[in-house]
């Protein structure tokens, strides 16, 4: 399988690290990608300029390779579908895709599976959102093309409801927790599966996005098991082959709750380049070829720092503070060849290690104070 012509829809950050992995066995990688200077151009052994999104592009672009995968959800499965009618090896499975694109689906596929999650209505547009008052508090979430925090409004009172999307959505009940944690999990052909060790996410409170996390979590054993569980779970529950990112909340009660997930490598899974034996992206490749999946095993804790846009800042990007962050041992960055610069926009990520925690949270602390990313044009 090392030798087969292999096909990634998207070129973006994960698409890049993708990349990067694949250069240490010598794989043939086509990317293809909307963006004429998308992160992966410069690197990408084959490059195709083209719409995801579209039948006729999808399908040409993976109709002369041998496996084809993703590092983004919104792709044209019908024309993933075709290819894999025609032999092609499409991972994850088309079908797999399908269900997750729609957040409607993911969660009735959780009820009827019973894996744990929050309490949720659907929803069919802004009207009738209004229908459930006494629902509320909850997160009113679009059911397709949410993504890095948007397509998600919460939603306390009557007074919000001008907030609601006047499309087809979910009411997700707002569940008070106390950590969200998330777990990686990896999946082959052959039906073997190995999880990454649990970790703890803090989110940015105005871009919703991951700002940075902790791994391993800190919370019990008895914690660490069902999120590890639950991880296993879902996966063998989707048959899926390749990765899934399992988001997780954890109540004051001490119950696992799925929030959602994402059949490709994740943001909660940058840092294993440096801190696991295996990261999440050679991880994916092996799943995906069918090889044997390699040890998750952390080499101690570590942090992982997204690098994110300063707000009032658009243009060509400057990085501030790279000589004190360099200068700090154990901190490692990772610039995701993004010319551009926009308020928040994810722009990079810094993975941190330290075997004594005070230490590495203290180093976090620094580098998110310390690491900005402007331009010299305000916006």
């Amino acid at each position: 399988m090392l030798s087969s012509r292999i096909g990634i829809l998207g070129g973006g950050q994960l698409g890049l690290m993708l990349l990067q992995a694949a250069v240490d066995w010598n794989l043939d990688i086509h990317v293809l990608d909307p963006d004429a200077e998308a992160p992966c151009r410069k690197i990408a052994p084959h490059f195709t300029q083209g719409s995801l999104q579209d039948f006729d592009t999808v399908y040409n672009f993976g109709k002369d390779l041998d496996v084809i995968t993703i590092e983004i959800e919104k792709v044209n499965v019908q024309a993933l579908e075709a290819l894999e009618k025609e032999g092609k090896k499409v991972y994850p499975q088309p079908s797999v895709i399908r269900q997750i694109q729609d957040k409607r689906i993911q969660k009735q596929f959780y009820a009827e599976k019973q894996l744990p999650t929050a309490e949720f209505i659907l929803t069919e547009n802004r009207q009738d959102v209004a229908n459930y008052i006494s629902f509320l508090p909850a997160f009113h979430k679009l059911g397709k093309d949410g993504y890095d925090g948007r397509g998600v409004q919460r939603l306390t009172s009557a007074a919000d409801l001008d907030k609601a999307f006047d499309k087809p959505g979910l009411l997700e009940k707002a569940v008070p927790f106390e950590k969200e944690l998330a777990v990686i999990v990896a999946r082959n052909a052959n039906g073997e599966v190995a999880t990454f060790p649990t970790v703890e996410m803090v989110f940015h409170p105005e871009a919703n996005l991951v700002e940075y996390l902790f791994a391993p979590a800190e919370i019990s054993g008895e914690v660490n098991a069902k999120a590890q569980e639950i991880a296993r779970k879902t996966a063998e529950a989707f048959q899926i082959v390749g990765l899934l990112a399992v988001e997780l909340f954890l109540t004051p009660e001490g119950e696992v709750l799925i929030n959602e997930v994402a059949p490709r490598p994740h943001n909660s899974g940058h840092h294993t380049i440096r801190a696991n034996a295996t990261s999440q992206y050679e991880q994916h490749w092996r799943a995906i070829l069918n090889l044997p999946l390699g040890s998750t095993h952390a080499y101690g804790p570590s942090a992982m720092v997204n690098l994110l846009g300063e707000d009032g800042y658009e243009g060509p990007a400057v990085y501030e503070g790279m000589e004190k962050l360099l200068a700090t041992p154990q901190v490692f960055p990772f610039l995701y060849w993004k010319a551009i610069t926009k308020p928040f926009r994810k722009m990079g990520h810094i993975t941190i290690m330290d075997a004594d925690i005070a230490s590495l949270k203290a180093k976090a602390d620094f580098v998110k104070n310390n690491i900005k990313v402007i331009s010299h044009k305000t916006k």
